[in-house]
């Protein structure tokens, strides 16, 4: 039987994370309280980010900026899209 989590990004009970997906304390809160759904939206988002401000994830400055948005994302006011950014048509 799967995991269920109350999703703080789907303000409901579902399917939780098989494990914890990032290290540390945030990745605790997020096993804990985000759902598999939920953390496919942060991919989605997290390589938005990456595309349009154009980061090398393995470089510290952009990993330290992902993961003050990750943060921003599940537990605080949002992740904001940037500035002039189109979604693609499709």
């Amino acid at each position: 039987m799967a995991r269920v989590v109350q999703c703080v990004i789907l303000k409901r009970e579902a399917e939780g994370l098989p494990r914890q997906p990032y290290p540390g304390e945030l990745g605790r809160r997020i096993y804990e309280q985000v759902s598999k759904e939920g953390w496919a939206r942060w991919l989605a988002h997290q390589t938005m980010l990456i595309n349009e401000y154009r980061l090398t994830p393995i470089e510290p400055k952009a990993r330290k900026f992902l993961e003050s948005e990750m943060e921003k994302f599940f537990f605080g006011t949002g992740s904001a899209t940037p500035q002039g950014y189109q979604p693609p048509s499709g």
